[in-house]
């Protein structure tokens, strides 16, 4: 795995001894230098000195940088910088590998494949992309969050939970009825020595309150499928006794 890996990235001379410490050194330098491009000048330059007494030193900073596991031998730690100059690698020249993947795609003759996902093509830190949120968070009555991903999330959460064709076969299932709680009533059990923060900390109870039943509603149904399961279907209950 490692020579391919090393012959995907175009690596000088793939038919290497990775447990060779000089060889496993010269790659680890070369990859940082030429794909990965991640440590400071300090750390690149201490590994491109492989033959220096302090290039382990460098080498453990390096790793802890890119967030290597905590791997053992030399072929654990340099098949995981392959991978991750392989993610790189594919990142930065996505458009190529996409063309290429649709070019064979037509070659196989198959009429209805989809080779794209239109959602990969949206940037969601665009201008027109925080806009078009924004409109549609309107038009559901939603207020925009100044971050458009947060927004997003709002918004999916309504679509599924109101505008799914569930919901609107059974609108009653979804609507919450009842009088509202008057949490600007309810007592918060501190003083924040601000009304606002004081309304905010009501809200963020509540919020955490509501997430706990529906963790114990979920966890209610867990038991009672794991008892649908256990339970024995010849046990009847008419046998039973209490006392002598």
């Amino acid at each position: 795995m490692v020579k391919r890996l090393l012959s995907a990235l175009e690596y000088p001379q793939c038919d290497v001894n990775v447990n060779d410490e000089a060889t496993f050194r010269k790659i680890v330098a070369w990859l940082e230098l030429n794909k990965i491009n991640k440590a400071d000048s300090n750390v690149a330059n201490g590994l491109k000195n492989v033959t220096s007494n302090d290039w382990p030193n460098h080498f453990q900073k390096y790793k802890e940088a890119l967030g290597v596991p905590n791997l053992q031998s030399h072929q654990e730690q340099l098949q995981w910088l392959l991978g991750y100059a392989v993610q790189i690698e594919t990142h930065n020249n996505r458009e190529v590998y996409i063309k290429h993947a649709v070019e064979n795609l037509k070659a196989t003759n198959v009429p209805t494949v989809v080779t794209e996902n239109p959602l990969d093509k949206l940037d969601f830190h665009s201008k027109e992309f925080a806009e078009g949120i924004t409109k549609l968070a309107q038009l559901l009555n939603i207020t925009p969050h100044p971050d458009p991903l947060v927004t997003l999330k709002a918004v999916a959460k309504l679509v599924t939970t109101r505008l799914s064709p569930q919901a609107q076969a059974n609108p009653s299932e979804v609507i919450i009825k009842g009088t509202p709680f008057p949490f600007q009533e309810a007592d918060l059990g501190f003083d924040l020595n601000d009304p606002v923060l004081n309304q905010a900390a009501k809200v963020l109870r509540i919020l955490y309150i509501h997430d706990l039943r529906d963790l114990q509603t979920k966890a209610n149904e867990l038991i009672v499928a794991v008892q649908n399961i256990t339970a024995n279907p010849k046990t009847d209950t008419k046998l039973g006794k209490v006392g002598k």
